[in-house]
């Protein structure tokens, strides 16, 4: 009896936070998400690439050029997963310093990889032609 009060309290105790549990609503993933109307520099050519679906999601670039140069890459569409999301500003960053697709693969998120430079190669072909 003496150990029952105890028992008795600790197990309120630990329900508490179970029935005070809310799961979050905010699940959609990052792909998902409309991309924010940004108003490209005055002069500055903007161009999307195709749409590339991947294993893990769609993938889509837009690149903005100023004369022949590479200004900013965005992403349009991206898969919402914590490897895509670590690996874009290395892809962009490498984009800008090589003015081209002719970029390395990200480890760890080779799918994401391939798919951006499928989408950023049209990108450079649409605005070529």
């Amino acid at each position: 009896m003496k150990r029952a009060l105890p028992v008795l309290v600790l197990s309120v105790a630990g329900l508490v936070p179970v029935w005070r549990y809310a799961p979050s609503h905010d699940t959609a993933p990052v792909a998902d998400a409309p991309a924010p109307a940004s108003v490209p520099p005055v002069g500055a050519d903007v161009v999307a690439g195709t749409t590339v679906d991947t294993e893990k999601g769609p993938v889509q670039v837009e690149v903005t050029f100023r004369g022949n140069r590479i200004t900013a890459v965005r992403m349009l569409r991206q898969p919402g997963h914590p490897q895509t999301e670590a690996a874009v500003p290395r892809l962009i960053e490498e984009t800008l310093e090589a003015q081209s697709a002719d970029i390395d693969t990200v480890s760890g998120a080779t799918v994401t990889s391939d798919g951006y430079k499928e989408s950023l190669q049209a990108a450079l072909d649409a605005r070529g032609a």
